[in-house]
């Protein structure tokens, strides 16, 4: 079995250096999500309500799970509305071909 390879990447959050081992091919989406949990953090740095990296951490990560559900929902309504629509066509196929 082929192993992936690997490397080093280095982003920043709130201006810490953080060092993380991902298989290259992911490297880019490494970075952008390093960058976005940055920007939510310094968001919510921004805001004055919250001090400590920890606690603007733990708010940042509960705001991106917050909108990971809501997306995860939609994503499941619209799955849910195609299969009974699929549904529904199939009923309509079924009811032509019958009639025939």
């Amino acid at each position: 079995m082929i192993q992936p390879q690997t490397q080093t990447v280095t982003v920043y959050i709130l201006d810490k250096e953080y060092h993380v081992v991902c298989p290259t091919e992911e490297r880019t989406n490494l970075e952008r999500a390093a960058a976005y949990l940055d920007g939510k953090m310094r968001e919510i740095r921004r805001s004055g309500k919250v001090i400590g990296a920890e606690r603007i951490a733990v708010l940042a990560a509960l705001n991106i799970t917050h909108d990971f559900q809501q997306c995860t929902r939609q994503l499941e309504e619209v799955s849910n509305m195609n299969g009974e629509q699929m549904e529904q066509l199939v009923a309509q196929l079924e009811q032509a071909l019958s009639v025939s």
